[in-house]
């Protein structure tokens, strides 16, 4: 048995996704608008919590092989936290960490 692993479209940097799929172009600009935002505030969101990783290896004056030490993570990894690399990480894993840094993290909905 063969495997067609042809490639027979590719979509371009910038175009709208939804509208490739064929979505009406109305449906496919709202799809893109929701999209865009989810992903705006997701990375928002693990920019905050980065900052609070960041402020607290600032505030105990920590190396950052120390600090991966105490969060359970490589220096790499540290420093992916510290330039604030969204990409790199789920909001479960700096939520683990900062758990591991004694602040843990609350969720509040609606405020």
């Amino acid at each position: 048995m063969t495997i067609d692993t042809r490639i027979r479209h590719v979509t371009k940097p910038g175009a709208n996704l939804f509208r490739e799929l064929g979505f009406a172009p109305d449906e496919a600009e709202r799809l893109r608008a929701a999209s865009d935002k989810q992903i705006r505030d997701i990375r928002l969101l693990k920019e905050q919590l980065m900052g609070e990783l960041a402020d607290w290896i600032e505030q105990h004056h920590l190396k950052q092989a120390d600090a991966a030490q105490i969060l359970m993570v490589s220096r790499p990894r540290v420093s992916d936290v510290v330039n604030k690399k969204t990409t790199k990480f789920t909001i479960d894993a700096l939520v683990e960490m900062l758990s591991r840094a004694g602040k843990p993290v609350r969720l509040t909905i609606g405020q």
